[in-house]
């Protein structure tokens, strides 16, 4: 199943799971279907990221182009709020964002398109991320925002200070951000 989201392009996809005594089956990427919901572009890499703690925060992160790149995230072990924050210029919804908890337990994916920062704060320890990603990794166009930025709002589920990388400690600011998309 896909759905819409309140911000255009942004999708979130639930894949069909199909069980028995045995465990599931389940086709948790096809192209074609994503092309009928007007997703074209191809990814040519997987990604897959282990948090051991509850609260690590990774983001919010895109690449500038012509690296930029389309994600599409899921969770295969634990859980996370997921945010995606429009950065695209002439948007309607420039500098909003939309969040989603992802978990190894709903089984959804959420789609983020190039013209989007992205990041999530793991809900659970041991919580295991895999996403495909549409263009290779380019250390000179690595970019992103401060995950609490007042100006973006984001309201993450936080009851002590995330856990962050040296890299998104230093991470700037919406008002001095200059959208290349």
């Amino acid at each position: 199943m896909i759905e819409t989201c309140a911000i255009d392009g942004l999708l979130i996809i639930t894949p069909k799971k199909h069980g028995d005594e045995r465990g599931f089956f389940s086709e948790t990427f096809n192209q074609p279907i994503l092309a009928e919901a007007g997703f074209t572009r191809k990814f040519i890499q997987d990604n897959q990221s282990l948090s051991t703690q509850q609260g690590v925060l990774r983001g919010l992160h895109f690449q500038t182009p012509p690296f930029a790149q389309d994600k599409l995230v899921r969770v295969l072990r634990g859980a996370i709020l997921d945010v995606a924050v429009d950065l695209r210029k002439n948007s309607t919804t420039y500098g909003q964002h939309f969040a989603i908890e992802l978990s190894a337990k709903n089984w959804k994916q959420l789609l983020v398109p190039i013209g989007f920062g992205h990041g999530f704060v793991t809900l659970e320890p041991n919580t295991e991320v895999a996403y495909k990603v549409s263009n290779v990794y380019s250390p000179e166009h690595d970019s992103g925002l401060a995950w609490n930025d007042p100006q973006l709002g984001i309201d993450w589920p936080l009851d002590t200070p995330p856990i962050l990388s040296a890299k998104d400690q230093q991470l700037g600011s919406f008002a001095d951000f200059v959208s290349p998309f």
